[in-house]
């Protein structure tokens, strides 16, 4: 009976792996890069490379300044106040027409910073992770979901069908056969790394309980627009009054945010929103920042616009407080650099262990296939080509047309009516198509053969000179190389760099080993022949 449960564990771990493996791998590795996010925003955006400013700043002076870029109509404006990792102010709002601008503004002059026409890390990677940008009915965060349940499924699978998980994790052996190492790394990374694998996975899950599950608050509140408001209210803490319609003024902001500071007990804030702006109903927003907490807290006081008194306090209740808690334990917002690496780390492994789990199914049905004429091994290793070495070609691509496009639509950085962010997007994409098609191409022969291997080997070596190619584009296009930028504190651009040449290395070091067996392997098999 424990054998044929085991068997039945072992068959769904095997083949919920590969059925869904590609997407979870494409979460995990722009995951894994969100955790630097921020650091990769710098990179992309040479303009926002900014000393961190000695200074405090004005919420005033930077109302001043932010009165004149508005447009007449409106609705609201909100500033992102400098931190230890964005070092520039951050401005959004929306024109008339609905659509979302985001400005940065330098914390020390107060002037508006050129646009950097690029989405970067938080506008393209970090999005990708939790909604692979597929936004027709929520598409891409169902898929995720999905993704994500099978993730636990195969944590647990993989922790049942294993007799001896413990002694596994202390054996790997990478002068074995591939099919040997590639379960050793994939046993390894799994056991090491479990706890962080099973409390990322299921805490991705419970942040987007409301997409997921919306039973849990229709139950409570009921359905409808007016459910929905209570809901979010008591959820969330939105405030809202409607326009007068009359002008009005704006009061100190910087008052404002004083008397939130005391009233949080030192606690800082990091948002400042106004609505309705010159009208005589306006309303600031203040939010608490979190950088010092793991829980992302929602504590926020409202403030009367044009006289600075408190309209409306917030602070989440216990339930909502945990789910914010176990966001924060996710998104890793709060400053710790130690935390950060090592959530770095355990995402990296996680590729690793998806990557070596599809390569240890293939080498272990091979020569099967091969045999009986079947097309099995072909088809998945050009998925897991493109899964895997293809989505880091693609995302090296991105950096390097992030680097390469002209940074003005003036200077010829659009095409067909596509701005630059946009042309940065489509060349990730493309590229990413380019290796599922070389990956196909590359592994139609048959699978017992060369051309398979022939391809990780092309794919790597490919990884290995577009990441140096990026330092290099970086150092020629803006001058910050690895030294310089050490020199100025610009350790996000350094840190990206220094990351660049290492995944060079790995990856340079990978295409070496793979021609060596190559090779071995060509030279052996007509002796081989020849002796029979």
């Amino acid at each position: 009976m424990e054998s044929t449960f085991r068997k039945s564990m072992a068959w769904l771990h095997t083949w919920a792996g590969v059925v869904i493996g590609s997407v979870l791998f494409a979460i995990f590795w722009m995951g894994t890069l969100s955790v630097f996010d921020k650091e990769i925003d710098r990179w992309m955006m040479p303009g926002t490379r900014l000393a961190p400013s000695m200074h405090s700043v004005s919420l005033d002076r930077v109302a001043h300044a932010v009165t004149a870029t508005l447009p007449a109509d409106a609705s609201q404006w909100r500033i992102n106040l400098p931190t230890e990792r964005v070092p520039v102010l951050r401005l959004s709002y929306q024109d008339g027409a609905g659509n979302a601008i985001v400005r940065q503004i330098d914390p020390a002059s107060y002037q508006l910073i050129p646009d950097q026409g690029t989405r970067a890390g938080t506008g393209f990677i970090f999005p990708f992770h939790y909604g692979l940008h597929l936004k027709w009915m929520d598409l891409g965060e169902w898929l995720v979901g999905l993704a994500a349940m099978t993730m636990l499924v195969l944590l647990v699978s993989g922790v049942i069908i294993h007799k001896k998980i413990f002694a596994e994790f202390f054996t790997f052996r990478p002068a074995r056969r591939l099919q040997r190492s590639s379960l050793d790394l994939h046993n390894l990374t799994g056991v090491l790394w479990l706890p962080f694998h099973f409390v990322i996975t299921l805490s991705g899950l419970i942040i987007f309980i409301g997409v997921y599950f919306p039973q849990a608050h229709l139950g409570a509140y009921g359905s409808g627009n007016e459910a929905k408001a209570a809901y979010t209210a008591e959820a969330y803490g939105s405030y809202t009054r409607p326009k007068a319609n009359q002008p009005g003024t704006l009061a100190s902001l910087d008052a404002m945010a004083s008397h939130a500071e005391r009233e949080w007990a030192g606690g800082r804030p990091f948002l400042v929103r106004v609505w309705h702006p010159q009208d005589a109903n306006s309303y600031v927003e203040v939010r608490r920042s979190y950088a010092q907490d793991i829980t992302m807290n929602r504590d926020q006081i409202y403030f009367d616009a044009s006289t600075g008194a408190v309209l409306h306090r917030f602070e989440a209740a216990p339930v909502m407080t945990v789910q914010r808690f176990i966001s924060g334990l996710h998104f890793i917002q709060f400053e710790h650099w130690t935390l950060r690496w090592l959530y770095f780390l355990a995402g990296l492994s996680g590729c690793v262990m998806i990557a070596t789990g599809f390569l240890f199914w293939l080498e272990a049905r091979r020569a099967q296939h091969a045999k009986k004429g079947l097309a099995g091994v072909r088809m998945v290793e050009a998925l897991t080509l493109g899964s895997v070495t293809g989505i880091i070609i693609a995302t090296l691509a991105f950096f390097i047309a992030n680097r390469l496009l002209p940074p003005s639509p003036l200077l010829g950085a659009s095409f067909a009516g596509t701005g630059r962010a946009e042309l940065e997007m489509w060349v990730f994409y493309l590229v990413w198509i380019l290796t599922f098609a070389h990956a196909a191409w590359r592994v139609r022969a048959d699978p017992a053969t060369q051309p398979a291997r022939r391809a990780w080997r092309e794919q790597s070596g490919a990884i290995a000179a577009l990441a140096v190619l990026a330092v290099a584009l970086n150092w020629i296009t803006t001058g910050d190389h690895l030294w310089r930028a050490l020199g100025a504190g610009l350790y996000g651009v350094a840190g990206m760099d220094v990351l660049l040449l290492l995944g060079a290395a790995v990856a340079g070091w990978t295409a070496r080993r793979l021609r060596s067996r190559t090779v071995a392997s060509t030279t052996v098999a007509p002796r081989e022949a020849d002796h029979a």
